[in-house]
């Protein structure tokens, strides 16, 4: 089972490596900052038959 997860960022394109946690649910959402250019994105991670699927759009297109 995958404890890391990568996305990439909308705003500036880098590849961002997370770490995951599948007792959190099988869905999971939640707002975080690049490392890189700071602008928040909304994190999508999705665990299906024990391997993680991880996706980003930025937070200001949620709303």
């Amino acid at each position: 089972m995958d404890s890391e997860g990568q996305y990439v960022c909308d705003s500036c394109g880098e590849e961002i490596v997370i770490p995951v946690d599948p007792t959190s649910g099988t869905h999971q959402q939640f707002v975080e900052d690049c490392p890189v250019c700071c602008n928040p994105s909304v994190i999508h991670v999705d665990w299906i038959d024990e391997e993680v699927r991880v996706w980003a759009e930025p937070e200001q297109d949620r709303f």
